[in-house]
């Protein structure tokens, strides 16, 4: 469904066993398997608690959530996994995650600032545990992190994002423009 939304060049993929095409390279699809999550992962009702949770949440100044289908669907199948690679990255120390969204509840005003300079709407996913930087989503499946050093671009959806965080590879500063 999200193949045609986001092209991208992409390396041949490793196969299973059986010829398919492995969704994961097989270092990051172990990670995430220690993690908890397998192939069909699935928990649209803590989605929706997710969701629920950050629509009601208003901040001091009136600030509010967006909510919307591509952040719904990252939730179902990979939040509440606590991610932790071991060994060298490729270009970067890997990445320790915690996809929990309500990491974000309270930056309702800092998502929506990046919203506007991306012209999307954009959503908590999570965040590095070491670096307590951000995770975001935007409607589009974009995925970028947000740290006191600036704002960043991790891919075109959650698998190329994940598979970067995992693998140590270095995310692109977003520029204004």
């Amino acid at each position: 469904m999200h193949a045609d939304r986001h092209p991208s060049p992409r390396p041949p993929a490793p196969l299973e066993q059986g010829g398919a095409p492995a969704r994961f390279p097989a270092p990051v699809d172990a990670v995430l398997r220690a993690a908890g999550w397998q192939p069909g992962r699935w928990d649209i009702k803590q989605a929706e608690v997710w969701a629920d949770t950050l629509r009601e949440h208003r901040s001091p100044a009136g600030h509010r959530h967006t909510v919307f289908p591509a952040a719904v669907e990252a939730w179902a199948e990979f939040g509440g996994l606590r991610l932790a690679p071991t060994g060298p990255g490729r270009q970067i120390a890997p990445a320790a995650l915690d996809l929990d969204p309500l990491h974000g509840l309270h930056m309702a005003r800092t998502l929506g600032d990046l919203g506007r300079a991306l012209g999307s709407d954009v959503c908590p996913l999570g965040s590095e545990t070491d670096t307590q930087a951000l995770l975001a989503i935007d409607a589009e499946g974009r995925v970028h992190a947000l740290d006191h050093t600036g704002d960043w671009y991790l891919g075109p959806g959650i698998d190329q994002a994940l598979t970067a965080l995992v693998s140590g590879i270095a995310p692109v500063r977003l520029t204004a423009g």
